[in-house]
């Protein structure tokens, strides 16, 4: 389901029904209120007989209102047109929910997550059609990045940047090098699943020149890729051997990579992700319905 198509049909069709009110049916509906106020104000002497000054004051008021009320169509259209748009420009161009479905992404964001994602800071883009059309900045290596799947472009996934165009970037034995130079990892306590009451190896992992966050290894799965898709766009970029694997990352496209290591289908398994599929950068976690305790940044 592509929410921001719905949304912009929404605003599209609320937005008619808007202008349409503001431009005939409502100066209808004035029209109509004004000859029926015109009547009751010329019977308003016979009517003072039986019924007080105040009492016809009410009742006017109460027939204008009447007069001037909206359709229930009209008002179930128009009347949320602003809402609906200043929605539809907040989740546009300035920040976009997202629930994290998978684990993917421990130790960094849990199943259950609800984080909110910069849509800035790469750049504006178009809604609906995520063309670019100011550039605002590009994604950095180790920004935790969401983007459109390429396989599947109603998907939307949630990886980390490790290489941005032009790096080389090889991942063997599970420790990752790019353009030569080798992240540095500081081994943490093991750490436990609480999802799959398995324990993994705990690493704090800081890229060349990028910032540091922390990865998962599962030490019973082997350094090699299994089942990559041989057809992904720019496969002759990579080389697979039984350590792992090397990429030159093209232009216009990131390498990207889960922080649950063994247990992420990412760059390694199905390619690169093109720019024109970057949504936003996450920033933070604003709710967690199982652990409040989890809301707040990350890295």
């Amino acid at each position: 389901m592509n929410f921001a198509l719905i949304l912009f049909v929404l605003v599209v069709i609320t937005g008619i029904a808007w202008v349409a009110d503001k431009l005939i049916f409502e100066r209808q509906r004035r029209s109509v209120a004004q000859l029926a106020l015109a009547e009751f104000d010329a019977n308003r002497g016979s009517l003072a007989t039986t019924h007080g000054s105040t009492e016809l004051d009410t009742s006017r008021a109460r027939l204008a209102e009447e007069k001037m009320r909206q359709p229930w169509w009209l008002e179930y259209s128009a009347s949320f047109f602003p809402v609906i748009l200043a929605v539809f420009v907040l989740r546009s161009f300035v920040v976009e929910p997202f629930k994290i479905p998978s684990g993917s992404m421990i130790p960094t964001l849990l199943i259950g997550d609800f984080i909110l994602v910069n849509k800035y800071d790469y750049g504006i883009r178009l809604p609906v059609i995520n063309k670019k059309v100011m550039n605002v900045g590009e994604p950095q290596r180790g920004d935790v990045m969401v983007f459109r799947y390429p396989k599947d472009e109603s998907l939307d996934y949630i990886k980390r940047v490790i290489g941005v165009p032009g790096d080389t970037v090889r991942y063997e034995n599970k420790k990752l090098t790019i353009n030569g130079k080798p992240a540095e990892y500081q081994p943490l306590p093991d750490y436990l699943d609480e999802e799959r009451l398995t324990y993994s190896k705990h690493f704090t992992e800081t890229l060349p020149g990028g910032p540091s966050h922390g990865i998962l290894n599962d030490a019973d799965r082997p350094a090699f890729v299994a089942g990559a898709d041989p057809d992904f766009p720019f496969h002759e970029n990579c080389t697979y051997n039984q350590q792992g694997l090397t990429c030159k990352v093209p232009e216009g496209h990131y390498f990207v990579m889960g922080d649950n290591r063994d247990n992420s289908l990412d760059s390694r398994y199905w390619g690169f992700v093109p720019d024109k599929n970057v949504v936003g950068k996450a920033f933070v976690i604003w709710m967690n319905l199982g652990n409040f305790g989890r809301v707040g940044t990350f890295k």
